[in-house]
């Protein structure tokens, strides 16, 4: 642990400790693991390259747990540089030593690239036996991945000249824009100051329509001035993508997405086409809210709005017990491996200028620990944020003993255990609903929050298809041309539910998914109806569920997706699996749709006042 002091009450004050990634020494301990790194990559290099072919199983072994030790080098040293980043990136002395520890890396990997291609390359009579041998049980179902990639490898002289560049191409694009939208100040009527964009659009959920179009016209307005450089760094990407699909002889934009996920296409097509003939649902539930807030028909900065008659708010220690109290009930092993990320200091929480918006944990090296990052607002949503960053968290560290190469997931299962402990946490708010107002409330957050995680993200896949395609076709993108492409994957999922505004095309602008990891947004949608599965297993099976959960998450990224969904009783390759998912949502909404009747027939009843 980074300190045994007791973890602070104000949410002000949660902030993380890096150091444990750096053995306490700072940039200093940054640059001494990236010495160690090189010094031992450049000597595995020597013993190993040219040579994989004559390995047998135990050396084979050996290599792998050489690999593991300078990778695990390079991935503290990677952690605490663009963790530290995240925190601030408006700090000169951050961005310099991010770009300090990815131009050393890339170095180092560099010499390590001849691996893969061997191991790629070997027959596969001769990888099978191989792979038998003991000492392999942390990398095996990594290396058996591996080869997956062999068409779409290039010689190693090309695969080092496409390492080096990404630097100063890819890889600084991307950063660019990070910069970019943390440094976004919305100036929000009424406000002493400007605010970072993620506590502008937290106002989106306020009950007063007037504050959600101010602050809607606020964002709007705070967006414009980036906008086309945003879009010119977007088309640099879109452009560099196609231009490494061709090279790598990828048949669609998604291809290399899905066989990182170890996805068929097939499998990805399936799963977008259900939920867009399902995109009734979230049409369903719009058309409600709006006879819940009293209006003919929403518009894009209504979505979000909080159909309770008051903002929800919640303390940051109240949100702790509520976590963890729903965590504990669920599992003593869960609610313990989820406090130590308090007593720990493994999360920053406040809203800070520069700081990176939105949430995330990020799984660092299986030898420290899994950090969080949120933006708190006190908002009862942000509590199921937490919820949700901390199930990440947890998978994270019950998969620490399966290594560096095995611990993490693909993104079709890296959502399962996030959604569940938001589930978790949801439903013992709704156990302590009373009255039909508090469970509209609630179960409105549910099933926005299912319309966010599955169908939004489908229409944000819909909506980088229809952009990837379209730069292949016609080439460089306008501003105006990426947000018709945006108006139009949006409407499609809205229909006439929501009147979607004309300062709502350039919202595209800042969502990192489709700048840093294009093709990402489908597994949101996967994950979340995978983890309703797993949490409908729990709710047939009761406790005797929780050690096959445990063994689930323990088995980190050891396993095919198939094989740990089957560990749940799950069958992946069932082309009903998405039907039966899809059926969980509709059930939520009908619940929503039952709860909202009660509270409008109850408000009728009310005399006028």
């Amino acid at each position: 642990m980074s300190t045994t002091a007791a973890p602070p009450t104000d949410p002000a004050d949660v902030a993380w400790d890096l150091e444990p990634l750096v053995d306490g020494d700072g940039a200093a301990g940054v640059e001494r693991l990236l010495d160690e790194a090189d010094r031992r990559a450049t000597a595995f290099a020597e013993a190993y390259a040219g040579r994989l072919d004559e390995l047998d199983g135990p050396g084979l072994a050996e290599a792998m747990h050489e690999l593991d030790a300078i990778m695990d080098r390079v991935g503290r040293a990677g952690s605490y540089a663009s963790l530290r980043f995240a925190a601030d990136t408006e700090s000169p002395e951050n961005g310099a030593l991010l770009a300090r520890v990815q131009e050393r890396a890339t170095s180092i990997e560099t010499k390590l690239i001849f691996f893969d291609l061997e191991w790629t390359e070997l027959p596969d009579e001769r990888a099978d036996a191989l792979l038998q041998a003991p000492g392999l049980d942390k990398v095996r179902h990594h290396l058996r991945t591996l080869r997956r990639y062999r068409p779409h490898l290039l010689t190693e002289f090309e695969e080092k000249i496409l390492a080096e560049k990404a630097q100063t191409g890819r890889e600084a694009w991307g950063r660019l824009f990070s910069e970019l939208v943390s440094a976004v100040r919305v100036r929000i009527p009424g406000a002493d100051e400007p605010v970072p964009l993620d506590a502008a659009l937290s106002r989106l959920a306020s009950p007063d329509r007037e504050e959600r179009r101010a602050t809607a016209e606020a964002v709007t307005a705070a967006l414009r001035p980036g906008l086309r450089t945003r879009a010119y760094v977007f088309n640099t990407l879109l452009l560099d993508k196609s231009v490494d699909d061709r090279l790598r002889r990828y048949p669609t934009w998604l291809a290399s997405r899905n066989l990182a996920n170890e996805a068929s296409d097939e499998s990805v097509q399936a799963l977008v086409d259900a939920v867009k003939a399902h995109y009734d649902l979230p049409q369903r539930w719009y058309t409600l809210k709006a006879r819940l807030l009293g209006i003919d028909r929403l518009k894009d900065y209504d979505r979000m709005a909080t159909v309770a008659g008051e903002d929800v708010q919640m303390g940051w220690p109240e949100a702790i017990d509520l976590v963890l109290g729903s965590f504990e009930d669920f599992s003593p092993v869960v609610a313990d491996t989820a406090r130590r990320f308090f007593d720990g200091r493994w999360i920053d929480a406040p809203v800070r200028p520069g700081k990176r918006g939105g949430a995330f944990c990020s799984y660092t090296v299986p030898s420290v620990h899994p950090y969080v990052l949120l933006n708190w607002t006190s908002r009862r949503r942000d509590a199921l944020t937490l919820a949700h960053e901390l199930g990440h968290g947890i998978h994270a560290a019950l998969a620490q003993d399966k290594g560096l190469f095995e611990q993490g997931t693909p993104l079709t299962v890296a959502e399962t255990a996030s959604v569940f402990g938001e589930t978790l946490v949801f439903r013992r708010l709704l156990d302590a609903a009373d009255t039909p107002a508090s469970r509209l409330a609630l179960l409105a957050e549910n099933i926005e929050g299912s319309i966010a995680t599955v169908f939004r993200q489908t229409a944000m896949n819909q909506f980088e298809d229809l952009v990837h395609t379209a730069r292949r076709r016609e080439g460089e993108l306008s501003v105006e041309r990426l947000g018709d492409l945006w108006a139009q994957s949006q409407t499609e999922l809205l229909g006439d539910s929501v009147e979607v505004t004309d300062g709502y095309r350039m919202w595209w602008s800042y969502v990192p998914h489709f700048i840093a990891t294009p093709g990402y947004v489908y597994a949101y949608a996967y994950g979340q109806l995978l983890a309703l599965a797993v949490y409908g297993r729990y709710l047939q099976e009761g406790a005797a569920f929780v050690p096959r959960y445990l063994e689930m998450l323990s088995a980190g990224g050891s396993r095919s997706p198939e094989d740990l969904a089957a560990i749940a009783g799950l069958d992946l390759t069932d082309p009903q699996f998405w039907a039966d998912g899809l059926q969980l949502v509709a059930a939520q909404l009908s619940a929503a749709e039952e709860a909202a009747e009660q509270v409008m027939a109850q408000r009728e009843r009310e005399p006028a006042v």
